[in-house]
């Protein structure tokens, strides 16, 4: 299936889904696969095609993998406390949404058919920013391009990063080799529940957008 969506709607309309996952509708390999097809269509920096995705579908390999995943979210010190800059930023009456989003999926990860860790080769430990930029550069376009992909289709995805607090672990478990190659996130996979997403509220664009100077 896919949406017919114009490009300035699916642009909008890539929302990060969490409530929304269908856990009972498998996503099959083929899709998966298109949608990686797509990804790697985007540019990289110096044209170093480094980029990776392990797509985990096993039952029982995905519910090893969450339970890494929530070990990190657990790890005292994961999450810091929002800024307050960020906070008036945010759009604060959907915050119980986002928290309550964010506390389903911790239960149900498992349960997604699909949970994608894109990968690059290059790590940046330490790295100065300019090293930083060109490898994060190389990988960020693509999953973006995979998320839209998959929204295109039908699917819901989100960036989650619980992974890589315990990165070596997850490194070991997938087969990784970590020492060269750099996870970036883990996003989880599925049909949603519907595919009416809206826009959402932003912070006006003359907080964002600077004209020749900041």
């Amino acid at each position: 299936m896919t949406l017919a969506l114009s490009s300035d709607e699916l642009l909008s309309t890539t929302r990060a889904v969490r409530h929304r996952l269908d856990l009972t509708r498998p996503v099959a390999r083929q899709l998966l696969e298109e949608c990686v097809d797509l990804a790697v269509q985007a540019p990289t920096g110096r044209n170093r095609r480094r980029r990776h995705f392990v797509i985990v579908t096993d039952p029982q390999r995905r519910a090893a993998l969450a339970d890494l995943w929530r070990a990190g979210v657990n790890t005292p010190g994961a999450s810091a406390p929002v800024p307050l800059r960020d906070l008036r930023r945010a759009d604060v009456a959907h915050m119980d949404r986002v928290f309550s989003g964010a506390a389903h999926l911790y239960e149900h990860l498992q349960e997604v058919p699909a949970l994608v860790v894109p990968c690059v080769e290059g790590r940046t430990d330490e790295a100065p920013v300019l090293h930083q930029a060109g490898t994060w550069g190389s990988i960020l376009p693509a999953v973006w391009s995979f998320m839209l992909a998959a929204r295109a289709h039908g699917l819901g995805t989100c960036w989650t990063t619980g992974n890589l607090v315990h990165e070596k672990q997850t490194a070991r478990f997938l087969g990784i080799p970590c020492s060269e190659v750099m996870q970036t996130a883990l996003i989880p996979v599925a049909y949603t529940l519907g595919t009416d997403f809206r826009p959402a509220r932003r912070i006006p664009r003359e907080e964002v957008l600077h004209w020749d100077e900041w």
